[in-house]
């Protein structure tokens, strides 16, 4: 069962570049943004590519706070798993590990950009998408 996660090293700046960049809230909030996004990505990541640990770490409390049934459901239907499977934590730790490099590499290609802006312009790219 998923408890706790620790992202990669690597990630451990980036967290905290793109928290104070976006200025969206605290680093959790940046985490729970970059798992959502990975996972929007529609790709199903391989357990064997698993990043190390030396990063930031996240308690589930911290890091999904009241919604941790809503973030677990996400991952448990984008692969096909009961919401006990031993390698959960495992698949959410490389969500978030993903999407702290997917939202790094967006922020960075634009100059002035500041959080709500990037979020309005990735939920309406989303929403036509859906249409």
């Amino acid at each position: 069962m998923f408890t706790q996660i620790k992202t990669s090293k690597e990630n451990k700046e980036i967290v905290v570049a793109l928290t104070r960049k976006l200025g969206l809230g605290a680093e959790n909030v940046i985490a729970r943004i970059a798992y959502s996004y990975s996972l929007s990505q529609e790709r199903k990541l391989d357990l064997n590519n698993i990043q190390d640990a030396g990063g930031k770490e996240y308690s589930k409390s911290v890091l999904f706070g009241d919604y941790y049934d809503i973030y677990l459901g996400l991952v448990c239907v984008h692969y096909n798993l009961y919401k006990t499977d031993k390698d959960i934590g495992r698949y959410i730790k490389m969500h978030v590990d993903d999407g702290l490099i997917l939202l790094n590499k967006e922020v960075n290609e634009r100059s002035n950009i500041d959080g709500f802006d990037f979020l309005t312009e990735l939920i309406s790219a989303g929403l036509k998408e859906v249409q």
